[in-house]
């Protein structure tokens, strides 16, 4: 009888060891964008985020275009062709930086290049795609309205014929990369049902002022959209979405990209408690030492691994095409509550220091409470879940 092979050492920062679970190209795609994090946010998001600010958007996004973070699982016109746990990889990794550089990657790739992706015609994929993914242009996407977020279906934009255009108007709300976009895609009403557009953002009667005063995703560019008459020929419509179907579907591609993205950010605050724990001394030993300290740390590792393990699962379900979206809400659902709650334990080990820009506690967990409920309500995704466990629809 042969002898059994001897474990690995236990790894601190990988317990359940689940980088067994990658192949080397899943690491790649990890550790290069975990070295572009590093080396072009980690420096200097905490001052963006004092400042309320990103500069050099433009830049960044044409790097992020270069190491082919940008519609990382879409095919062709330029995008990489990623799996969707690489592609879940790389939000982690942005997000452990920061939610609002995961922002502008997911809503470029998840939901403008998507909707054209999916819904588009030749001629739409082959003029935005290609400059999208390589970071050229910047995309947006308008669905939610100042009035109308949980229940799109009443949304107030409207779209109308005229002769052989489409004239817009109405107004989209916390649009992210929406004052700096080249491209939006808006969802509109229309006599034929809701519809979505192609918007170049130079267009006559299209502006987006950026919002301000936010306390969260501070590091992020958050705009309204404001259609007045905007005039579009007939081929800016999506010929390939018509209803709720086309935009609810890409928010789900987005979702998933979020439920990997919240366990990078926890990840940050865990390891910035870890390291300060093993530091800070007080009654003479350091604070990791005492039963209390230790007990929140393992509480927050257990769950940081199992909401890793949550999405890597949800990632190779998509890879396979079995992924469904109420699999996609029970993930949001979990993982953001629960990085909120990780942070929230960061801050009471870290103390005063928590709130302090010098550590990315507050930073994240104030950025998670946008993440909370962009994207879906907690609300939303539990009435999703209730909805699939019983058979019976509570939205109405």
């Amino acid at each position: 009888m042969s002898m059994p092979a001897k474990p690995p050492p236990f790894d601190p920062a990988d317990p359940l060891g689940l980088d067994d679970l990658l192949d080397p190209e899943d690491l790649a795609v990890r550790d290069t964008v975990r070295a572009w994090a590093g080396e072009r946010v980690l420096p200097h998001v905490a001052d963006w985020y004092e400042k309320g600010e990103l500069p050099g958007v433009r830049e960044l996004a044409r790097e992020l275009g270069g190491i082919g973070a940008l519609g990382m699982p879409l095919d062709g016109y330029g995008c990489a062709g990623a799996s969707a746990v690489q592609y879940g990889l790389a939000c982690l990794e942005l997000e452990a930086a920061d939610s609002g550089i995961r922002s502008l990657v997911s809503v470029q790739g998840s939901l403008a290049m998507y909707a054209i992706h999916r819904f588009g015609s030749e001629e739409q994929k082959l003029r935005w795609l290609p400059g999208m993914a390589a970071g050229e242009i910047i995309g947006c996407f308008g669905l939610t309205e100042p009035d109308h977020g949980s229940d799109p279906a009443a949304m107030r934009t409207h779209a109308k014929r005229d002769g052989g255009d489409w004239v817009l108007n109405g107004r989209k709300m916390w649009i992210t990369n929406g004052s700096v976009a080249g491209v939006a895609v808006v969802w509109a009403r229309t006599d034929d049902g809701i519809r979505g557009f192609v918007v170049p953002t130079d267009s006559a009667g299209f502006s987006a002022p950026e919002i301000k005063h936010k306390w969260s995703l501070r590091a992020s560019v958050t705009s309204e959209l404001v259609l007045d008459d905007v005039r579009l020929p007939a081929d800016a419509v999506l010929p390939g979405a018509t209803g709720l179907r086309g935009p609810l579907s890409c928010l789900t591609h987005a979702r998933y990209g979020i439920v990997w993205g919240a366990m990078g950010a926890a990840r940050a605050c865990f390891e910035a408690a870890v390291d300060y724990a093993k530091s800070r001394e007080q009654f003479g030993r350091p604070i990791g030492g005492f039963q209390l300290t230790q007990a929140k740390l393992a509480d927050m590792a257990v769950e940081l691994h199992k909401g890793i393990l949550l999405a890597h699962h949800l990632g190779r379900r998509m890879d396979a095409g079995r992924l469904r979206p109420e699999q996609v809400s029970f993930g949001k659902l979990n993982n953001v509550r629960e990085a909120i709650d990780i942070c929230r334990t960061a801050r009471t080990i870290l103390g005063a220091n928590g709130i302090s820009l010098e550590y990315p506690v507050m930073r994240h967990a104030t950025n998670l409470e946008s993440v909370l409920t962009y994207e879906g309500t907690v609300e939303m995704h539990q009435l999703v879940l209730g909805k699939a466990l019983t058979g019976i629809d509570a939205f109405r």
